[in-house]
C-alpha cells in the first residue's frame, strides 16, 4: 500500500511500508542458510547438526545451537520426509469429532501414529457419503501415507486410485462398501443378542428396540441381533417396537413415548447408541411407570444415574489402536491380503437393564 509522507517538504510517495502490526509480523521461515550465515560454517554443518549427525566438533555445534535459537529455525519435515517418498502423516475419517465415541478411538490412532513418528488429520463427514467423499480425497491430496475411515457410504470404489497407489487404508467400525481392505469391527450382532437376552432372563417379553439410521451397518447389526434374541425365546417383535431414524433428540423422545403409551406399553427399551441412550434415559427419569433400560455404547457418568445405566460396552480404544496397528503393518509391507478383526463387546449389569416388568 503506498504512503504519502514528506520528505525535505517534498511530497513522496513510500511503497510497500506495513501499515499495522499483524502484516509486519509475517516474513519468511529463516533458512539452514541463514543458520550457516549467521554460525560462520558450511551449509553441510548445518544439515550434520539440523539432522543429527557426527562429525562436528563440539564448539561448532554450540555455535550452530545458538544460531538456531536466535533465528527461530526449524526443520523442513515435509520436504524431509517427501524425499523418502512419505510423509509421515496418516488421515482419520469420522462420523463426527464431538461423538464422545470417537475421542478414545481417535486418541488412540494419533497414540499409534506417534509411536510411529507420524502426525495425525482428522475430520468428520457428518454422516455424509459425498463429506466423506471430499474429506478423504482431500486428504490424499495431501500426501497422507494412510487413511483410516468410520465410513458413511456404502460405495468407496472411489478410494480404488488412491490404494492402487499405495494409500494403505482401514475402515473401522463400519465395513467399506464394495471395496476388500482391512477392517475393524465390534461385533455387534452378539452385543445386541446378549443385551435383549438380557432383559428378557429379567422377565421382560414387550422389549423395544430405538436405533439410528436404517442403512448404518451398526444399526442394522443391532436389530438383527434384538430381533433374533426376541425370536429365540418365542416372542414377538410388533412393528410399533421398532423405531430407527436420525439421533435427534425431538425423534427420540417421540418413538420412545410412542412405544410407552397404548395398552400394552413396552417394559423394556434396548437404545442402539449413546447418543440414543442418553436422550432416552432422561425422558424415562420423569416417567411415572419404572422402565428397564439397556444401551449399547457406555456414557460417561452413566454408573451416576439413577438407577446405574446397564450398557453392552465396546472398546473404542481398541478399535482404534487395532487399526492403527493394522494401517502401520501394512505401510511395512505387511499382510497381502486384508484383514477382518472382530472385537467382542460386553454387558456391564449396573441397574437399569435388572428393573421387573411393571404390572
Amino acid at each position: 500500500m503506498a504512503v504519502r509522507v514528506r520528505q525535505n517538504g517534498t511530497p513522496v510517495t513510500q511503497r510497500n511500508v506495513p501499515t499495522s502490526g499483524a502484516s509486519a509480523r509475517y516474513g519468511r521461515r529463516p533458512t539452514m542458510k541463514d543458520v550457516a550465515h549467521r554460525a560462520g560454517v558450511g551449509l553441510k554443518t548445518v544439515s550434520r547438526v539440523v539432522n543429527g549427525e557426527p562429525g562436528v566438533l563440539p564448539d561448532t555445534e554450540q555455535r550452530v545451537r545458538e544460531a538456531i535459537t536466535a533465528l527461530g529455525f526449524r526443520r523442513n519435515d515435509s520436504a524431509r520426509t517427501l524425499r523418502k517418498g512419505r510423509t509421515a502423516t496418516v488421515g482419520l475419517v469420522l462420523e463426527d469429532l464431538a461423538d464422545p465415541f470417537y475421542g478414545p478411538l481417535s486418541r488412540a490412532v494419533e497414540e499409534v501414529a506417534r509411536g510411529h513418528g507420524a502426525l495425525l488429520l482428522a475430520g468428520s463427514s457428518d454422516e455424509d457419503p459425498v463429506r466423506e467423499q471430499e474429506l478423504a480425497l482431500a486428504l490424499c491430496a495431501r500426501r497422507v501415507d494412510g487413511l483410516v475411515v468410520v465410513p458413511a457410504s456404502d460405495d468407496h470404489r472411489y478410494l480404488e486410485p488412491e490404494i492402487a497407489a499405495g494409500v494403505a487404508t482401514v475402515f473401522v467400525d463400519r465395513p467399506a462398501g464394495l471395496l476388500d481392505v482391512d477392517t475393524v469391527l465390534t461385533d455387534n450382532l452378539a452385543g445386541a443378542k446378549e443385551a435383549t437376552a438380557h432383559l428378557i432372563a429379567h422377565g421382560h417379553r414387550r422389549i423395544g428396540f430405538v436405533g439410528d439410521q436404517p442403512q448404518i451397518h451398526t444399526t442394522t447389526e443391532r436389530l438383527r441381533g434384538y430381533r433374533e434374541a426376541m425370536a429365540e425365546a418365542d416372542l414377538p417383535v410388533r412393528q410399533e417396537w421398532t423405531a430407527l431414524g436420525t439421533t435427534d433428540p425431538g425423534r427420540v423422545e417421540h418413538a420412545v413415548r410412542t412405544m410407552l403409551a397404548g395398552s400394552e406399553p413396552v417394559t423394556a427399551l434396548f437404545t442402539g447408541n449413546n447418543r440414543v441412550t442418553a436422550t432416552a434415559a432422561r425422558l424415562l427419569a420423569s416417567h411415572p411407570r419404572p422402565t428397564a433400560l439397556v444401551g449399547f455404547d457406555d456414557l460417561e457418568l452413566g454408573e451416576l444415574l439413577d438407577p446405574p445405566l446397564t450398557v453392552v460396552a465396546q472398546d473404542a480404544a481398541l478399535l482404534g489402536r487395532t487399526a492403527a496397528e493394522l494401517l502401520f503393518n501394512r505401510l511395512a509391507g505387511g499382510a497381502p491380503a486384508p484383514r477382518r478383526v472382530v472385537l467382542p463387546a460386553g454387558l456391564i449389569p449396573r441397574g437399569s437393564g435388572e428393573l421387573p416388568p411393571h404390572s
